[in-house]
């Protein structure tokens, strides 16, 4: 029993329910319904345009007495027609206004339908016959275009209402000369009426509706998980980097902890100077802006170069170089984006100071080019797609290498020499060999890309300088 109550209230309510949906889904799917309801009126203004010219040419019978109403009933579902067209493009048409339209929709159909007898002057047997019957199933059809079963149900409940009503009427309409017969001839060339035939239209009319229906049911199912995988979808897009979110959502078969490649790639890691301290007095709304502020320039910046944000660390940002994606300049790229990063920091100041921060922001810069791995980690309840390496630990060692070389932008000679022969045309600042840089062993032959005192402007790269391969 509970069962079969629960059964009913999903078919009440139209589907699956919205509750577990964001409010921006369920603003795109109500657009989406409206966008369909539009569409039905045009359908609908085209019908009664297509019932006013058959009206007119079709031959009427001699001599037919009594009150026409069917230019009467034409004329005013036009005018319907014609304001609920309108007013969809103004508003969302209620539901109740859409079960009015519907009983609008049949009883122009009945009415016509009942309208043969009289314009031929036949018993009302004859409009049995008619093929206007068949224009139901195109009221019907228009209601799935909503993509809410509901009045598709509605539809064809009115419609089988309608019809036996009309079948009643003629049954009942001549009592002292039954019309009723068992002969399928007499049907056909008579004026009398096969029980078993309207019962066939009946049924039919009632299976097209109820299969329609059940598959309206399970599509909005559908439609609610695909809308809510999409919006997910453009969410992951802002978490990750275009291509990442691509390789995520459009993988053929479900991501895996340890699933990867191997690339030559550069990776950049930048780091705002005594962010910690300086916070620690400023409210959480300042912090947050000023971050906000610096990770938009940040981000631009690394975008403009080909780069892409691999994570934020709090005030730190990662950001990776043909990893994602190959590349035949992704050294150069990446110690462009280094120095433009220092230069548009200082060029900014004004913007992170009305963002509220006291003082002078400052970064530091490091990047390391080599072999990384890029790809799947975690457990198989939570995932994170990376880049580990020796490039990857290379690069926040030398940042941290800042504060002791007194810099604010660092390399080693290697990804320095490697970046040259890629076509970075920036002159050197200054090299620091055989420097000690704390977490790696052996020393490291420094590359000074940005000192204490600001650089002039960098431009950004053009296509054919910077970028051999035609990248841009």
């Amino acid at each position: 029993m509970a069962f079969l109550l629960n059964t009913v209230r999903y078919i009440l309510r139209g589907g699956p329910p919205e509750t577990g949906l964001p409010d921006r889904v369920r603003a795109e799917i109500r657009a989406r319904e409206a966008s369909s309801e539009q569409l039905i009126g045009w359908v609908q203004l085209g019908l009664v345009l297509f019932f006013a010219t058959l009206y007119a040419i079709a031959p009427r019978a001699e001599g037919t007495a009594g009150f026409n109403f069917v230019p009467f009933a034409l004329a005013a579902y036009f005018l319907f027609t014609v304001t609920r067209l309108l007013l969809s493009y103004r508003f969302e048409l209620p539901q109740w206004y859409l079960l009015i339209s519907i009983g609008v929709d049949m009883a122009l159909l009945v009415g016509l339908i009942f309208s043969f007898h009289i314009q031929y002057g036949q018993h009302p047997t004859f409009y049995l016959k008619t093929p206007t019957l068949m224009y139901v199933f195109i009221f019907i059809g228009l209601r799935a275009l909503r993509f809410d079963p509901r009045f598709v149900l509605t539809t064809g409940l009115v419609a089988v209402a309608g019809w036996l009503g009309l079948v009643f009427y003629a049954v009942l309409a001549d009592m002292d000369h039954m019309r009723v017969t068992r002969n399928y001839v007499d049907y056909l060339t008579g004026n009398t009426i096969l029980i078993g035939a309207e019962l066939d239209k009946t049924m039919v009319i009632l299976s097209v509706t109820v299969i329609l229906s059940v598959a309206l049911y399970r599509g909005r199912s559908m439609l609610f998980e695909a809308s809510r995988d999409q919006a997910a979808a453009m969410d992951l897009r802002r978490f990750f980097a275009p291509e990442v979110a691509a390789s995520i959502t459009g993988a053929d078969t479900e991501l895996q902890a340890g699933e990867g490649s191997q690339r030559e790639a550069a990776i950049l890691y930048a780091d705002i100077r005594a962010f910690t301290s300086t916070s620690a007095a400023l409210s959480p709304e300042t912090v947050l802006a000023v971050l906000a502020e610096y990770q938009n320039m940040a981000v631009e910046v690394i975008n403009d170069e080909g780069g892409r944000v691999d994570k934020f660390l709090g005030d730190g940002i990662l950001a990776t170089f043909g990893a994602v994606h190959a590349s035949g300049t992704y050294a150069a790229d990446a110690l462009r984006t280094a120095q433009r990063l220092v230069n548009c920091t200082e060029a900014e100041q004004g913007r992170f100071r009305a963002a509220g921060w006291p003082g002078h922001l400052e970064i530091g810069v490091a990047v390391a080019a080599g072999p990384v791995t890029v790809g799947v980690i975690g457990s198989k309840h939570r995932l994170e797609f990376t880049v580990i390496g020796d490039a990857v630990n290379r690069a926040a060692k030398l940042e941290d290498a800042n504060k002791v070389q007194q810099s604010r932008a660092l390399t080693d000679r290697v990804t320095y020499d490697l970046a040259c022969a890629q076509g970075l045309g920036n002159p050197l600042v200054e090299a620091r060999p055989g420097a000690q840089v704390a977490g790696i062993d052996t020393p490291v032959d420094l590359i000074v890309l940005a000192g204490k005192t600001p650089l002039p402007p960098v431009p950004p790269s053009s296509p054919a300088a910077a970028h051999p391969s035609g990248k841009s």
